[in-house]
């Protein structure tokens, strides 16, 4: 089936692109504030148990992050300088209020992440699909006092109407789509709507959960990947996010490698340290000047 949602677009054949600042690399850390259900399979440790109601191994888990993991997070992100992009289930706003409240003293930026992690997009009709967004949509417009502009799926799940469904509902971005390291237009029904990068390869679910390497090997991947789209930057610029999960990356074993890996690109020359926000925002004013 041909890809009618975006077209093919070689790297080398863009125009140079120009980052604020004149930085090379635009660097963004997404936190996932999620909400599992207890009677409902969502990511697990143990897949062998996920069918269990309840399935204490794989819950409690999960619900280390915003019990313990966040506040551990929040901590070394306000040290580092990092302002978060807070990747958010609309069910996280009513269970995790306080949470919320933090992110909001700290002006993150707010990203809807679907209204939990157990609930997957891809098999609603079109019209239960608008109820469902617009409703997720409004909770956390009230809890946060912004409507997201940016949307990263629950497992990254859409439906072929979900990106057009999201302009109309206001949204300017999604994450969805791992195919590139600049921002790029998707084709919608009318408007505009982009992708910005979020890369599932050093996505900490991906290394931990599912490749099983320790923070070490962990912490030497991202910055491999961060020297890389440096090196890059000088031609064309790069965009580096990282998406990070409370229960994984908030471990006590793994925070001192992020705590290096933070540091390390903080410190760095010509890095412009933001949100997926902003990212859209300036790429969608370099293309209306275009």
């Amino acid at each position: 089936m041909e890809n009618h949602l975006y077209s093919y677009s070689p790297i080398i054949r863009r125009p140079r692109l120009h980052l604020p600042h004149n930085a090379r690399v635009a660097f963004w850390v997404g936190v996932a504030v999620e909400h599992m259900p207890l009677d409902q399979p969502g990511m697990s440790l143990n897949p062998s148990t996920a069918m269990f109601k309840p399935d204490p191994l794989n819950t409690g888990w999960r619900d280390y992050g915003p019990r313990v993991g966040i506040w551990r997070l929040m901590d070394l992100f306000d040290r580092s300088g990092i302002r978060a992009s807070c990747l958010l289930n609309s069910d996280a706003c009513t269970y995790y209020p306080e949470i919320v409240e933090e992110g909001k003293k700290r002006n993150w930026a707010w990203i809807a992440h679907g209204k939990n992690n157990s609930v997957r997009l891809g098999t609603m009709t079109r019209e239960d699909e608008r109820v469902y967004l617009t409703e997720m949509t409004q909770v956390i417009t009230e809890a946060t006092g912004q409507q997201p502009k940016g949307w990263l799926g629950p497992a990254l799940t859409e439906s072929f109407n979900t990106p057009s469904l999201l302009q109309e509902l206001g949204y300017s971005y999604l994450l969805d789509w791992g195919c590139d390291d600049q921002p790029f237009s998707l084709n919608v029904l009318q408007g505009r709507l982009l992708s910005v990068p979020y890369s599932l390869e050093i996505n900490d679910s991906a290394i931990y959960v599912s490749k099983t390497l320790p923070g070490k090997e962990y912490a030497q991947m991202l910055i491999d990947q961060f020297k890389v789209l440096y090196a890059e930057g000088a031609d064309t610029a790069r965009v580096m996010g990282l998406g990070l999960h409370p229960f994984i990356s908030g471990q006590p074993f793994r925070i001192r490698y992020l705590q290096e890996v933070l540091a390390y690109i903080s410190q760095q020359k010509d890095v412009w340290l933001t949100t997926s926000d902003e990212i859209a925002t300036w790429y969608l004013n370099v293309e209306a000047e275009a």
